[in-house]
């Protein structure tokens, strides 16, 4: 998984707005990543192709992203790969300074 759509379906704790995602992240990676519309909706179509996301209009219609159950299962499995690669860097980066 890309760090964007990692960050994208993180972002998804909540249903957002694709510039509510946006800043989101942007806060949650302390402007480190900064998603670009031409990005962000483009990952997000594919997510919507592939199930892992659902899309739907508000009262004002606006687009809401909400996480589905098969995106809620990759990132659960992300997120447990990803502490698996943290554990590993702290035992071995001592081995590199």
């Amino acid at each position: 998984m890309t760090e964007t759509a990692f960050y994208i379906l993180l972002s998804l704790s909540e249903p957002r707005h694709g510039y509510g995602i946006i800043k989101h992240v942007g806060e949650i990676t302390q402007g480190r990543l900064v998603l670009g519309s031409g990005t962000i909706y483009g990952t997000l179509k594919k997510m919507q192709r592939d199930y892992i996301v659902k899309v739907y209009a508000d009262e004002r219609r606006k687009i809401i992203y909400e996480i589905s159950e098969i995106g809620k299962t990759l990132i659960r499995h992300e997120i447990s790969r990803l502490k698996e690669l943290h554990t590993n860097a702290l035992k071995y980066e001592e081995e590199f300074e």
